[in-house]
């Protein structure tokens, strides 16, 4: 071969090769999304939030508390099912800003903004990656249920929509985690201040207990409670019920966290230095 014909070949392979197309924001989100999940093939005790904890969660307060609250532990079930779903989902929400803190810290993020990519594809790709956890914590929460002797009257109508509707409420809310993470210095802190804030608005709610027992004071905010209004949703939906006023609350609250969070989170992510 002729240096003609090699120069010809360096050509054909440098200049005439036809580029490949510029990856779309969804494609580049999917990336990351797939980036997340394969974090748990190396590191499995990630899952530990949507596995052991709503067991734990679960068998504690259906044997230790149930017969007291509710007469029976079969009783106490069909109540407590749907709240203990909510709060494991709820609680899986701090995880988007603990690992995008991490990101941060190990130079990762930087990384990131360089790249020739739509802009939140590493936040977008990261909220996609926790609502499969989301699911699969939906999944292992029912399933306990039914080993235990949750039965919904919903059928799997109710509870696929109850489910729906908790992950609905559970991505809006991962944005003001997701704030956090992009805000403060470390991931511990990301993760003390985001469980600072959920306890009490999980343990006020009608998650574990009929608010009509509790004071006057505590009653009112457990009643306006966002995860309160979500919980009894979901034991509607599970129950065969549809109470299309406590559904709107609920997607009006998930519209106001995303309207509010999303647009700061965002800013804090192109901004951050």
């Amino acid at each position: 071969m002729n240096s003609e014909q090699q120069l010809n070949k360096m050509r054909a392979a440098l200049v005439d090769h036809k580029r490949p197309p510029h990856p779309s924001g969804f494609t580049t989100s999917l990336a990351f999304a797939w980036r997340a999940l394969l974090k748990i093939k190396y590191v499995p005790e990630q899952l530990l939030d949507v596995t052991f904890f709503p067991v734990m969660f679960t068998l504690m307060f259906t044997y230790l508390f149930g017969g007291a609250l509710a007469g029976s532990t079969a009783d106490y079930l069909q109540f407590l099912i749907p709240g203990i779903l909510v709060q494991t989902v709820v609680f899986t929400t701090v995880y988007t800003g603990v690992s995008l803190n991490e990101d941060i810290s190990k130079g990762t993020f930087d990384r990131f903004r360089s790249m020739p990519i739509w802009g939140p594809s590493p936040l977008v790709g990261a909220l996609l990656a926790d609502t499969v956890r989301y699911t699969l914590a939906s999944i292992i929460v029912i399933i306990l249920g039914l080993i235990l002797g949750f039965r919904p009257a919903g059928g799997v109508l109710g509870v696929v929509a109850g489910i729906m509707l908790v992950l609905i409420f559970s991505f809006s809310l991962s944005w003001v985690f997701t704030m956090l993470g992009l805000i403060l210095q470390t991931a511990k802190a990301v993760m003390g201040i985001s469980m600072t804030l959920l306890f009490p608005v999980t343990f006020a709610s009608n998650i574990f207990v009929d608010p009509a027992t509790m004071p006057g004071w505590l009653r009112a905010f457990v009643n306006i409670n966002p995860v309160s209004i979500l919980t009894t949703s979901l034991r509607q939906l599970m129950g065969g019920q549809v109470n299309w006023m406590q559904i709107i609350w609920v997607l009006i609250v998930s519209a106001v966290l995303i309207l509010i969070f999303a647009p700061v989170t965002m800013y804090l992510y192109r901004n951050k230095r």
